[in-house]
């Protein structure tokens, strides 16, 4: 099994346009991802896809590898599958996210396992959820799963809904997750979902998982303990110089 890493990396963002190439300890943030991602045991290949030449060229002085994809894709999805159609041979696409500079290689490792089993053909992180500020926040997607570890439902609002207690109380009567935001997707599947409409439930919760989910496919889930911390605007640099 061939298991190709990506990371799509785009320059335009509304909160913080260029972030890709924001210096984070005199290494670009595009660069402390492609490292992380690089020191992952079961990785064959990490590639950047990105759409702005500004930050190919930026792969290419450390030493990258990228490939400029379209800028009209309108998710990390849509420019995987682009990358995947160039690049052949590989079973596995993990899709890394380009703006969590220290991400941890044993979370990329541990959503590969999950494609040990032949038949899963989607995947991704979950973690426990200890505090009601988490629970609570419509910012963080939670997940529903079942015996198997699938995931049944995305939502941006907390569930399951614990009847007859306090939302404070809710964390003593139920397990909840929230979604982890990398996947992992079979090269097939990953062809097959990029060409789904959006679906009315992703529009609803803004989740494009959810359109998955609603054409019948199945996700598989594993739990991690490991937290990451995503940079969305540039106040969340502040943030990650405790990790650096």
């Amino acid at each position: 099994m061939k298991i190709i890493g990506i990371i799509p990396a785009r320059y335009g963002s509304s909160r913080f346009p260029g972030k890709p190439l924001v210096q984070i300890d005199g290494k670009s943030m595009i660069q402390r991802v492609y490292e992380q991602a690089s020191k992952s045991t079961r990785l064959d290949a990490v590639i950047v896809a990105t759409d702005d030449v500004r930050i190919a060229d930026e792969v290419n002085a450390f030493g990258g590898r990228f490939h400029l994809t379209s800028a009209a894709h309108q998710s990390g999805t849509d420019r995987c599958a682009e990358v995947i159609r160039k690049e052949s041979g590989f079973d596995v696409v993990i899709n890394i996210q380009g703006d969590e500079p220290y991400i941890d290689p044993a979370q990329i490792d541990l959503l590969i396992s999950c494609f040990d089993a032949s038949t899963v053909q989607l995947a991704t992180l979950v973690k426990q959820i200890h505090s009601n500020e988490e629970l609570l926040n419509t910012n963080i997607p939670k997940v529903v799963l079942n015996a198997s570890g699938e995931a049944v439902y995305f939502s941006r609002q907390t569930i399951p809904f614990v009847r007859g207690k306090e939302k404070e109380q809710w964390l003593e009567e139920q397990i909840y997750y929230k979604h982890i935001g990398i996947y992992g997707y079979t090269a097939a599947t990953l062809l097959e979902i990029t060409k789904l409409e959006p679906s009315s439930l992703e529009l609803a919760e803004s989740l494009e998982q959810l359109r998955w989910v609603e054409n019948g496919y199945t996700i598989q889930t594993k739990t991690t303990t490991l937290e990451t911390i995503a940079v969305d605007a540039p106040e969340d640099l502040l943030r990650i110089k405790t990790l650096s």
